[in-house]
């Protein structure tokens, strides 16, 4: 078995148009269709789970645009993030616990269990994320009909919205998002311990991070090349062109690369029909499941750690492999692959010089501890 990544598919079944790339209705209903039965499949009947279905998110592979191949390898669901006070200096919560997030740390999963078993990447693998509404943040909030109609102040240029692409940061323990203020690129411990507001990037902000830094993380880059999406299917959006433009815009003023690095712009669709749930209050709740789990786990999003005994949940940095003989922080370990942090800077540095805001980092003492190899 060999598992690997395309990063620019141009064969049968690509459905890339002038200005903004859109994928197949039927191929984006067929990614919809398996994340919902393999949901539906590891939930049953539990009334508990149900309530878990806001905010589901799935992660498909498929060998080219081959459906009849297609398998969902992450799923989880969620709308929460951690409240400051149950931050972990030892890597022992999950920060966010929303949908998109939880599943991007289930893929994490894996691609870490292949690589455990030795196998190599191969060439025409591709990876498809599903999500039941738009992502929170400017994905969300802003509408794409906002310009003015002012065109004599700006040289010709429409007018938008004061924070229009601007950062925005999760609300607590919450719902919603708020435009990011903070001065520091860092936040500190002792200020969140005092009670200072926890400062989560919104999924938009990640979803467009990953397109140039890959979904894999800092760690898993000391062992495969950027893994990219090449599709996001939104259960419930009224505007494709709007979602790009929030994920894609941001790009513009980046710099050359490192090699292996790329502007990546995923396939983008709606479903041909909108997805219809029952409403309900969003649960403190957040599901996860990789492919090779026998059932999936619960957490709570407030505190980051399992529901049912407190223990620290699976997808929980410390389940992350070293990538060195020498004992390493995992701070350290990260910083150690040097093509991300090069790219990473590009990034955060093209978001500042566009005006949009600082991407704000957690605290550096919860990526203290040792990495257990």
């Amino acid at each position: 078995m060999f598992l690997g990544l395309v990063f620019l598919y141009e064969g049968p079944g690509c459905f890339r148009c002038l200005g903004i790339s859109t994928l197949c209705g039927d191929f984006a209903d067929a990614v919809f269709h398996l994340v919902r039965e393999k949901y539906s499949e590891l939930i049953g009947c539990s009334a508990l789970m149900h309530a878990c279905h806001k905010g589901l998110a799935g992660i498909v592979m498929t060998r080219g645009l081959d459906v009849r191949q297609a398998e969902v390898v992450a799923l989880a669901s969620g709308t929460k993030c951690i409240n400051g006070e149950y931050l972990s200096d030892q890597g022992l919560t999950v920060n966010d616990c929303h949908g998109e997030i939880t599943a991007r740390r289930a893929l994490l999963r894996f691609l870490y269990s292949h690589l455990e078993l030795h196998l190599r990447l191969r060439d025409n693998i591709l990876f498809h994320m599903y999500i039941s509404t738009s992502p929170c943040g400017d994905a969300r909030i802003n509408s794409p009909y906002e310009l003015t109609t002012d065109f004599s102040v700006h040289r010709g240029r429409p007018v938008v919205k004061k924070f229009h692409s601007h950062l925005r940061s999760k609300i607590e323990s919450g719902e919603g998002t708020l435009p990011v203020r903070c001065r520091s690129a860092v936040q500190t411990w002792d200020g969140v311990m005092q009670g200072e507001r926890l400062v989560t990037m919104s999924c938009t902000d990640k979803i467009a991070r990953w397109n140039v830094l890959g979904l894999q993380g800092a760690l898993l880059s000391h062992f495969v090349e950027p893994v990219y999406l090449y599709s996001v299917t939104v259960g419930s959006v009224t505007h494709t062109g709007h979602l790009s433009r929030t994920l894609n815009q941001r790009m513009e003023r980046l710099g050359s690369l490192p090699a292996c690095y790329h502007r990546n712009r995923p396939l983008l669709s709606s479903l041909s029909s909108s997805e219809c749930w029952q409403q309900l209050k969003a649960s403190c709740l957040s599901i996860n499941w990789t492919a090779g789990d026998e059932q999936v786990e619960v957490i709570n999003a407030s505190t980051g750690k399992r529901r049912d005994c407190r223990a620290p949940s699976r997808l929980c940095k410390p389940s992350a492999p070293g990538s060195n003989a020498d004992p390493l922080t995992y701070g350290e370990a990260k910083q150690a692959a040097a093509s991300y942090q090069t790219a990473k800077q590009q990034w955060v540095r093209a978001l500042r010089d566009a005006g949009l805001g600082t991407w704000v980092q957690k605290p550096v003492e919860q990526e203290h501890f040792m990495l257990t190899v």
